[in-house]
């Protein structure tokens, strides 16, 4: 796998904070924020490239139980999660403009050095113009990647669970 020199330096904080908490008991891997409007499309398409690759994700679609409250599930949900990743599609841009769940997330998630923005059918400068905040950071496009591919790529960031100090240190040494 080929990681951008920019990527490489967006992540290697993430992957710092990964590697600290990979110690805490009963976190899932990935916090997947995304528009409500994708959660059929391109969020499900994006949770299940990272199942695959036997990530767990925290995804509103399956972890909500009927009848509890959303806003308290999120939060719990983002406690217990090593990253967060959202998922910038044109929807995503067109709810940050007003007051949304995903805005509540966001903000939560912009707090902490375990976020990681992945751009779909959209560009970083338009993010900018709509969230100066999350587009100060770098993340991963699927305009240069496959779903697929960046499904890979956040796979291998959060795996840490197996990897001795050794692989850590090559990983690094590799570019990642």
């Amino acid at each position: 796998m080929w990681y951008t020199p920019a990527e490489v330096r967006s992540l290697e904080p993430v992957r710092r904070n990964v590697e600290i908490r990979a110690t805490v008991p009963d976190l899932r891997d990935i916090f997947l924020c995304h528009a409500w409007d994708d959660r059929e499309s391109a969020a499900k398409e994006l949770h299940d490239q990272l199942e695959t690759r036997g990530v767990s994700v925290w995804f509103s679609e399956k972890d909500v139980p009927l009848g509890m409250s959303l806003l308290r599930e999120i939060d719990k949900g983002l406690a217990k999660s090593r990253v967060g990743i959202v998922l910038v599609t044109p929807n995503f841009l067109r709810r940050i403009k007003g007051e949304s769940i995903a805005d509540k997330e966001l903000s939560a998630l912009l707090a902490r050095e375990q976020l990681v923005p992945i751009v779909h059918g959209t560009t970083f400068e338009a993010l900018r113009d709509e969230s100066p905040l999350l587009g100060s950071r770098s993340g991963l496009s699927t305009e240069e990647d496959t779903m697929a591919e960046v499904a890979a790529k956040l796979a291998e960031l959060v795996n840490v669970r197996d990897a001795s100090e050794t692989d850590i240190a090559a990983r690094r040494q590799n570019g990642y």
